[in-house]
């Protein structure tokens, strides 16, 4: 089993899959709106969640921001959520066992984030799941942030594998999306959006606790046959 599913792959999104820090974003998102004087709203928080920055700050100020002024305030909204998340981090719930399992059964792990690279390296530190992946792909690698497929395509090229041999975990309708166009099998978590929502998914739960590796073997072996 090890053997032929060495030749598989997962790639998970990071915020809202891995880890529960939707509420530390949507709480620096806030925080940012407070101290540069704009509107900020739920409503706004949960339809670009999981887009990057680059593209969430001119929707939210205005299109025609330098890209100097965008930088800057990414900056401190990043720098923002991990000040809140400093002392809050859990990883969400059945992330050890599925990882674990997913390992011993020889799949190749990734992660395919939109997230900078130093909130990655702090959540993967205070968590202890460096161990688990073999790749990681933040925003400082891709041009075009989900829901275009560039994320996860480069993830599986960093594993070594074919598209149709690797299956993606999010969260988010971009996320979604974007694996959806690089060909990829998709497991969608109802952490942050209802069913509805996630229905381009292959796949939806509420929770990695139930999961198992054989859900994603499945999942492949349908796709490639």
């Amino acid at each position: 089993m090890a053997e032929r599913d060495s030749c598989f792959g997962v790639i998970f999104d990071l915020d809202g899959v891995l880890v529960d820090t939707g509420w530390a974003h949507k709480q620096s998102w806030y925080d940012l709106a407070e101290k540069e004087g704009f509107l900020m709203s739920d409503e706004f928080f949960y339809r670009t969640f999981g887009m990057h920055n680059y593209q969430i700050i001119p929707l939210l100020v205005g299109p025609e921001l330098p890209d100097e002024e965008i930088n800057r305030l990414s900056d401190w909204k990043e720098q923002r959520y991990r000040e809140l998340i400093a002392d809050e981090l859990a990883p969400a719930d059945g992330v050890n066992a599925l990882l674990e399992e997913l390992k011993n059964q020889g799949f190749r792990l990734a992660i395919g984030s939109s997230a900078p690279r130093a909130n990655l390296d702090l959540l993967l530190e205070r968590l202890h799941l460096r161990s688990y992946f073999d790749a990681c792909v933040t925003k400082e690698e891709v041009t075009h942030g989900k829901p275009s497929p560039e994320t996860f395509l480069k993830a599986a090229s960093k594993l070594r594998l074919p598209p149709s041999h690797c299956v993606v975990v999010e969260d988010a309708v971009q996320g979604v999306q974007a694996g959806k166009a690089a060909g990829m099998a998709v497991v969608a978590l109802t952490t942050t959006r209802n069913r509805p929502d996630l229905a381009q998914a292959d796949m939806i739960v509420d929770s990695l606790a139930q999961l198992r590796a054989e859900d994603f073997t499945k999942l492949l072996r349908d796709r490639i046959q």
